[in-house]
């Protein structure tokens, strides 16, 4: 199986594979200190804790290795400043995307580089046809992001999941194909 770089360089900043338990303190310090920041969008922050970022980071390992999810810090001067990550769609050629920055880091363009450099590597793939987003309706700097990248907003769906403080319930998927081959026209591998 095909699987992205460890490191990939981005000029000012690097996405690099979340290193298991040698980044706890580094994971723990972001997340702990961008907890305000991502509460009106993310639930799953309502449960941060030490023991929590440590599964995490043993989740990150073991999906990147079956290729469920492969997750990167983003990194300035090699302190993480946020996450991106990309894990299987629901069909087995599609991919998810997912992207937030410590709010230091925001304002800067960095999410929008980052997730153009997770999509250049993911569609490296040969098995990746096509990339999603997903966010809430009322995330509007979520949505941003696909907008600038030259995703296609393909549906809007009730959420499956609780709604966040901030949330509208209502999630707007976004998608971008692999681009066409110059050889043929076709998209994908």
């Amino acid at each position: 199986m095909a699987q992205p770089r460890r490191l990939i360089e981005c000029g000012d900043f690097v996405l690099r594979r979340w290193e298991g338990q040698q980044d706890f303190a580094s994971a723990f310090a972001l997340i702990e200190e961008s907890v305000d920041h991502l509460r009106p969008w993310e639930l799953w922050v309502a449960g941060h804790s030490e023991e929590n970022t440590r599964e995490l980071l043993a989740k990150f390992e073991a999906r990147w290795d079956t290729g469920e999810v492969y997750n990167y810090a983003i990194t300035t001067d090699g302190t993480p400043v946020g996450m991106c990550q990309s894990s299987r769609g629901a069909e087995p050629r599609g991919r998810r995307i997912g992207y937030w920055l410590h709010p230091a880091a925001t304002g800067r363009g960095i999410a929008t580089r980052s997730t153009a450099a997770l999509v250049a590597e993911m569609f490296t793939l040969p098995e990746v046809e096509y990339l999603e987003i997903s966010h809430d309706l009322a995330n509007t700097s979520s949505a941003a992001i696909p907008r600038r990248l030259g995703f296609t907003e393909v549906r809007r769906e009730q959420g499956r999941l609780p709604t966040a403080p901030s949330g509208s319930g209502i999630d707007v998927i976004w998608r971008l194909y692999r681009p066409a081959s110059p050889v043929d026209g076709t998209h994908g591998p």
